[in-house]
């Protein structure tokens, strides 16, 4: 009797999904395409959306039928579970990649699309002379999951050139956070819980042309010498520990290279664990069981991880 309602409820939540305009709906859809790790099973319900309206329905329609929500940005950043994830996940698109600019003397304000690339926004201002994203250059993620996890890198942080958000919340209603109503910490904004992001407003400064793009050259060539290419990954698996640096840890403690099955903690920068071909969340997060066991062990220093954990784990 507990399936057949099941499968009723089903029916009545792929109605109404299927009836919205600017939605695309799929069951049971792998996910590993859509990470940068390539790893990750099946989504009950694969959601993506083009518009604000059709988001604001979405939500609704997902909290009546009391389905589980998650939110996927370029997939980078987080670990699937092999067994997938139960409930719907959401990946915004169309209007959600788009981007504005505006010029007021030496500042430039954007107003960004949660959906656009970090990479493609950051090489997009370069090209333009406008400073104060250099930084960001390499981060494989969408600008709505950077502002959530306040991401950074070389002395930066997301928080330095953002004015402002809007979201959606889990019931349909929009909200519009300003800059002073935000707070953020080391790989966290804080942001309320049940919210969707989809617009940043961020502000940079005008500059020389080829002077941005040469700080820009100067960064890319640092990460490519010293972060691993090639294969996929998800960037940065453990927060630095305060005064520390993780990869550093791992390394000292005998790790940098170490394989389970065809994930291996990478050879260049051991905060890094990349996919050789087929890896599993299960040998992934193995790694980094071991990895945070051997430096708690070696150096009494408990490593946080940054990827988030989701979808259906074993017990553990």
């Amino acid at each position: 009797m507990l399936a057949m309602a099941r499968a009723s409820e089903d029916l009545l939540l792929v109605h109404d999904l299927s009836a919205l305009a600017g939605v695309r709906l799929r069951l049971d859809e792998p996910l590993a395409r859509y990470t940068s790790m390539k790893i990750g099973g099946p989504a009950d319900y694969f959601i993506e959306i083009d518009n604000g309206a059709a988001l604001a329905q979405v939500l609704i329609a997902l909290g009546r039928h009391q389905i589980p929500i998650c939110l996927l940005g370029n997939g980078s950043n987080m670990l699937i579970s092999d067994r997938g994830v139960r409930g719907a996940v959401i990946r915004l698109t169309g209007e959600f990649k788009k981007i504005d600019w505006r010029e007021t003397g030496d500042q430039v304000e954007v107003e960004v699309g949660a959906a656009y690339a970090v990479t493609q926004l950051v090489r997009q201002a370069a090209r333009k002379g406008y400073a104060g994203l250099e930084f960001a250059e390499g981060i494989p993620g969408s600008v709505g999951g950077a502002l959530v996890m306040n991401a950074g890198a070389y002395g930066s942080e997301f928080e330095k050139v953002v004015e402002g958000v809007e979201a959606v919340n889990f019931a349909g209603e929009a909200v519009r956070l300003s800059r002073v109503q935000m707070t953020f910490s080391y790989r966290d904004s804080h942001l309320p819980v049940g919210l969707v992001v989809t617009r940043v407003a961020l502000r940079l400064r005008r500059e020389e042309a080829a002077q941005v793009n040469a700080k820009l050259t100067e960064l890319v060539g640092k990460r490519k010498s010293s972060q691993p290419s090639g294969l996929p990954n998800s960037g940065s698996m453990f927060r630095n520990p305060p005064g520390d640096f993780a990869g550093r840890l791992i390394e000292a403690a005998g790790l940098k290279g170490q394989r389970i099955g065809q994930a291996q903690i990478a050879l260049r920068h051991a905060n890094f664990i990349v996919n050789l071909g087929g890896a599993k969340a299960t040998e992934v997060r193995q790694l980094m069981e071991l990895a945070q066991s051997e430096v708690r062990r070696r150096f009494n220093i408990d490593l946080i991880p940054e990827v988030k954990f989701v979808g259906e784990w074993p017990e553990r």
